[in-house]
């Protein structure tokens, strides 16, 4: 029994020793880093963290490991890249990444864009925006650049109307006309699928609809089209900490992500809920 426990130990400090030569420092990344070829990432549940899955082999054959650590909230992925734990995230956009740098202080760049959800109107207590009444409650994300999309979806289906030229900067304070006096339940967006039971509609980033279950396609009531603004400027990226972004193994990375073998996953298993971005 000794034995066992002192072999155990052994290797305990074995792996903590691996995993500290193995890890990168973001902007300077140590040289024996580099030679173990180790990426980690942290990345949300769907479809980050799936599509990543897919990754890993094709990586692996150009000589990298790729580490896949899921989180399941939209700020410390960012914190942990910027303090050097990890070498890169996937689970934001870009609006989203700046506003985090500006209230943050953080310097995370973008190093590859690689495919948009779009957002939807799905049921809550009614099943079709036809039934929409006065006093609805909506629930939608409560983060800046989130809750600005959601506006704008609830405007392009003529549930609000927004003032003139706000765009991706909108929040609730830019309604200038509510004719159906709807309530606007913020919510973080992860927490938004849970209150489907409560509420007259939610509106839902892409991920977590496909967490709950849902297929854009399919089951929202309406959701934001291929061409417009919105699903081109909420582009999902991979983010790194500045001075990083042309490491050797973070370009072999995006590349796979936007290889046609992943691209082909992405259409098959998403059907529209997430898009390659082109």
């Amino acid at each position: 029994m000794k034995q066992n426990l002192l072999a155990k130990k052994v290797i305990g400090v074995a792996l903590a020793g691996a995993l500290a030569v193995s890890a990168f420092t973001g902007c300077g990344v140590k040289e024996e880093a580099t030679a173990s070829n180790v990426i980690k990432i942290a990345a949300s549940p769907t479809p980050h963290a799936e599509i990543l899955e897919q990754v890993k082999p094709l990586l692996a054959e150009k000589g990298y490991d790729l580490q896949v650590t899921v989180f399941e909230d939209y700020v410390i992925p960012n914190e942990v890249v910027e303090s050097g734990e990890f070498d890169a995230n996937y689970f934001q956009h870009v609006p989203y990444l700046d506003s985090f740098n500006e209230e943050k202080g953080t310097h995370l760049v973008d190093a590859g864009q690689i495919h948009y959800e779009p957002f939807g109107i799905y049921a809550g207590t009614k099943t079709d925006l036809a039934e929409l009444a006065d006093g609805d409650i909506i629930a939608v994300p409560n983060d800046t650049t989130n809750e600005a999309r959601a506006l704008l979806l609830l405007q392009d289906n003529g549930i609000i109307k927004l003032a003139d030229g706000v765009g991706l900067t909108a929040t609730v304070k830019d309604i200038v006309e509510n004719p159906y006096n709807i309530e606007l339940k913020e919510l973080e967006a992860a927490q938004i699928a849970r209150v489907v039971p409560e509420v007259s509609y939610v509106v839902l980033n892409g991920n977590y609809a496909i967490e709950a279950g849902y297929i854009v396609s399919k089951d929202a009531l309406a959701y934001e089209k291929s061409n417009s603004t919105a699903a081109k400027t909420y582009v999902n990226i991979i983010a790194v900490k500045e001075g990083n972004e042309n490491n050797e193994g973070i370009k072999a990375l995006v590349e796979i992500l936007k290889s046609d073998d992943i691209k082909k996953y992405i259409n098959e298993k998403y059907e529209g809920a997430v898009i390659p971005f082109e």
